[in-house]
């Protein structure tokens, strides 16, 4: 970290315990961006309720070149369990900005083609064959944009690939041009 850690207390006498459990956890986030320029830790205890414990409220405020990233007032009434929810907040954040400088966007699964060569309406599902000779199994609830009563064996499809339990499956599948070849 270019500057030193800032930890804040407000409303409550500063804790030593409580000032270390931070400093760990703000250390291990620059195992994800080590080119963080500053981190400010506020820990507050709130107002007192007369039936509820002592509530606490951490903030963290974080910045890397080009990006600040807040996470703001995460509260229980355990300091030490607000402090884990509001270093976890910041940790899922600086992954995503870290992906996002990387250009490591969201692969989108990418579509196969095939033809619908089994239906069993009493069952509502079927199979489809890619051209590479997979079998693919499908249930009703996996038809996008068509009911489906209205498949046909012949009916040239496009869906999403994924390993089930019981083998290969087809979601999110659908009718229309494709452009088979």
């Amino acid at each position: 970290m270019k500057l030193p850690l800032q930890i804040v207390f407000h409303g409550m006498e500063p804790s030593p315990a409580l000032e270390a459990a931070a400093r760990e956890k703000a250390q291990k986030l620059e195992q994800f961006a080590a080119d963080i320029m500053s981190c400010r830790v506020d820990i507050d205890e709130l107002q007192k309720h007369q039936h509820q414990g002592r509530p606490f409220g951490v903030a963290l405020h974080l910045k890397l070149p080009g990006h600040e990233l807040t996470v703001d007032r995460v509260r229980n009434e355990d300091a030490y369990v607000a402090l884990r929810d509001a270093f976890d907040g910041m940790k899922r954040q600086l992954e995503d900005t870290v992906r996002q400088r990387r250009g490591q966007e969201k692969v989108h699964p990418v579509p196969l083609h095939g033809e619908v060569v089994r239906l069993f309406a009493d069952g509502a599902y079927g199979f489809i064959r890619t051209p590479d000779g997979s079998e693919y199994y499908f249930a009703s609830d996996n038809v996008a944009d068509t009911p489906f009563d209205k498949l046909e064996v012949g009916s040239r499809v496009q869906f999403i690939p994924e390993m089930g339990a019981q083998g290969l499956q087809a979601k999110r599948v659908s009718l229309g041009k494709h452009g088979f070849g």
